[in-house]
């Protein structure tokens, strides 16, 4: 929860600061505030998701510093002068990110709910280099769940990217 300084609950917020997609901001929060509901409650940035709040899905996933978590199990204020990308972030001034491009190529979504926590799992995962064939993509991305199914086409646009060299 954002709180206006100067309002009655600021008493009752710590001063954070973030960098998110690449602009810092100064903030006052409620230490019970998720980075989640900061991003969508309170900066407007829907694209991350909030699916079980649990942190069994994915959907949420965003990177922090470039390693990718659920957002839903963090504390804003647990990232203080930390680096935040969202799905929002992701694009460059050439247009998409190589991986949201592949999803879109590959047809890697259907509602695309999840879509956004797959792409922000999948360039942390592609920075992390651990994956390096099929198999190792669908267990680097076991944590970020498709209710439609689209898991092939999501390893395709993966796979097609990681060979490429694009992805980080």
């Amino acid at each position: 929860m954002l709180i206006e300084s100067g309002s009655p609950d600021a008493a009752n917020t710590i001063g954070i600061s973030l960098t998110i997609n690449g602009e810092t901001r100064a903030l006052q929060v409620a230490p019970w505030t998720t980075l989640l509901d900061l991003l969508r409650e309170d900066l407007d940035l829907t694209g991350t998701k909030k699916g079980c709040d649990h942190g069994q899905c994915g959907a949420c996933t965003v990177l922090v510093n470039g390693t990718r978590i659920n957002s839903c199990l963090t504390l804003a204020v647990m990232k203080d002068g930390a680096s935040i990308t969202t799905v929002e972030g992701l694009a460059g001034a050439d247009g998409m990110h190589p991986l949201q491009a592949a999803f879109v190529e590959h047809d890697a979504f259907q509602c695309g709910y999840c879509t956004p926590g797959q792409i922000c799992s999948a360039v942390g995962m592609l920075s992390e280099g651990h994956a390096h064939s099929r198999e190792e993509i669908r267990e680097a991305m076991s944590g970020n769940i498709c209710r439609c199914g689209a898991y092939t086409n999501i390893v395709d646009a993966i796979e097609d990217v990681m060979h490429a060299g694009a992805g980080r």
